[in-house]
């Protein structure tokens, strides 16, 4: 009886990711350190994604966990069988109009007292894009960090939508602009980026659409983000210092806790290693084959869980690979090409064979931190810039959507560790970026660097006395244990 009612003093956070893949990840990351620091855990992901990942990790691969615990809300869209990301706008839209009454729901009936047999909720750690759930932890009184999984650099773009609309940069006048030269205007007015061009800024606002949801969205999630009790990011402090510092002026205590993917190396051990997020299936051929591999010889390519392409893009990379010389590893999602079977041409299969391997979904930061990886090709996204940044793997960046643009940015001026990739994709520039990433003086140069980046995510990361570790503990210590009542 002692341990039952030890485990019902516990505090308990919820925590409740965006659903899609790169928001998951580190979100069960963070719950896996609230674990480990006491907190009973409740996961929330969707149906939807709930399905995917029994599908991919097997029908029991979330039971068993002691006070780490998953449950699930619908998100809203029409049911769908796809082994793929939901479209990005009709998400936003329908889990900001339909999620908090289920939210509200599940709430509630963990905190039935008859039947739930779990510590009353205590605080909500929630995804900054699913600000909704404020609602909720204002009406139970509790506190509510919000977890916005951009980078810093990203987020504060995303702060400052509702000045690009003030001053006339967005939307756009003409859809010429996107293509006249327009979107190389230098911005003055961010703090923390100087310099910065339209460009660089995310993407969503290169509409000529005055309704477009995507710009209403971000504007009501920066805007509610100054209500939550913290605003948490996983980056660290050295590497966004003016980023963050700017962030600070405009919202609620603002921690830096990453890389996420360092810090929950201490806590895994226990009985949580098994506890993985992937919603496509792992192929571990991958690290196999990697194994047999000189030291950084390898350039990984992978554009993460959303990024599309054209057959014609996904043709120009192949070649600029193939062509290049050099071995890679590709990782090739199943819906990478929009509305057509991912095919390759099979005179490029034919002559890589020998020096190319390509998977369809691999343990990304496995593969990272493999000695055989020497260069990245990715789409930019914050988890694969960061992993990339804490094993000092320099990159090629062809950034995609969202922040994406902007994390690029940063790698390539701010960083010294990246080279951009022309969003037209020719195979010739892909040939000589790739060669010049692996042997070139430009590479070897930014190899330098990511390796100095590397070693500050370590400090960062260092129990006790790393600035990650310490905010983990204030963020813990001043906010989520504080009572609101």
């Amino acid at each position: 009886m002692g341990s039952f009612s030890a485990e019902l003093n516990k505090p308990h956070a919820v925590c409740i990711p965006y659903p899609a893949q790169g928001h998951i990840n580190p979100m069960l990351k963070l719950a896996k350190i609230l674990h480990h620091k006491g907190f009973h855990i409740t996961f929330v992901n969707t149906e939807f994604n709930h399905r995917r990942l029994l599908k991919s990790r097997g029908p029991n691969a979330l039971d068993g966990f002691s006070s780490f615990l998953f449950e699930t809300i619908p998100d809203g869209l029409p049911p769908c069988d796809a082994d793929a990301t939901q479209d990005i706008p009709a998400l936003c839209e329908s889990t900001t109009k339909t999620c908090l009454v289920p939210f509200k729901d599940l709430l509630g009936k963990l905190n039935d007292t008859y039947t739930s047999n779990v510590p009353p909720v205590s605080c909500i750690v929630s995804d900054g894009c699913m600000s909704f759930t404020l609602d909720a932890a204002q009406e139970l009184g509790v506190p509510e960090v919000l977890f916005w999984t951009t980078s810093a650099c990203g987020f504060l773009g995303y702060m400052h939508y509702s000045m690009l609309i003030e001053k006339g940069y967005a939307p756009l006048k003409d859809a010429s602009d996107l293509t006249n030269g327009y979107l190389e205007t230098t911005l003055d007015f961010i703090p923390g980026m100087k310099d910065i061009r339209l460009r660089d800024l995310p993407n969503f606002f290169r509409t000529t659409n005055p309704d477009e949801y995507m710009i209403k969205f971000v504007l009501q999630e920066t805007e509610r983000s100054r209500k939550a009790s913290a605003i948490v990011l996983n980056t660290f402090e050295t590497l966004e210092s003016e980023v963050l510092e700017s962030l600070r002026t405009l919202l609620p205590p603002v921690y830096s806790i990453g890389p996420l993917h360092l810090l929950v190396k201490d806590v895994d051990g226990e009985n949580l290693k098994g506890l993985r997020s992937s919603l496509w299936k792992e192929e571990p051929e991958c690290i196999q084959w990697l194994d047999t591999k000189e030291p950084n010889s390898i350039v990984y390519v992978n554009f993460g869980s959303i990024t599309v392409m054209t057959p014609n893009q996904l043709i120009e990379f192949a070649w600029g690979l193939a062509n290049s010389q050099q071995e890679f590893l590709w990782i090739i999602r199943p819906d990478i090409v929009s509305g057509y079977e991912s095919i390759l041409p099979p005179d490029f299969v034919e002559e890589t064979k020998n020096r190319g391997m390509l998977a369809s979904w691999c343990s990304q930061e496995e593969v990272l931190s493999h000695p055989a990886i020497g260069g990245f090709l990715t789409h930019s996204g914050w988890n694969s810039t960061l992993e990339s940044i804490s094993n000092g793997v320099p990159m090629i960046c062809w950034p995609f959507f969202a922040e994406q643009q902007t994390n690029c940015w940063f790698s390539v001026t701010k960083w010294g560790i990246g080279m951009e990739i022309d969003n037209n994709v020719k195979r010739d520039e892909v040939e000589s970026l790739v060669r010049e990433l692996m042997v070139g003086e430009k590479g070897k140069e930014m190899k330098k660097k990511a390796i100095e980046w590397k070693n500050l995510a370590k400090i960062s990361a260092k129990e006790h006395s790393g600035s990650s570790y310490v905010n983990i503990e204030k963020v813990v210590n001043d906010i989520l244990l504080v009572s609101k009542h």
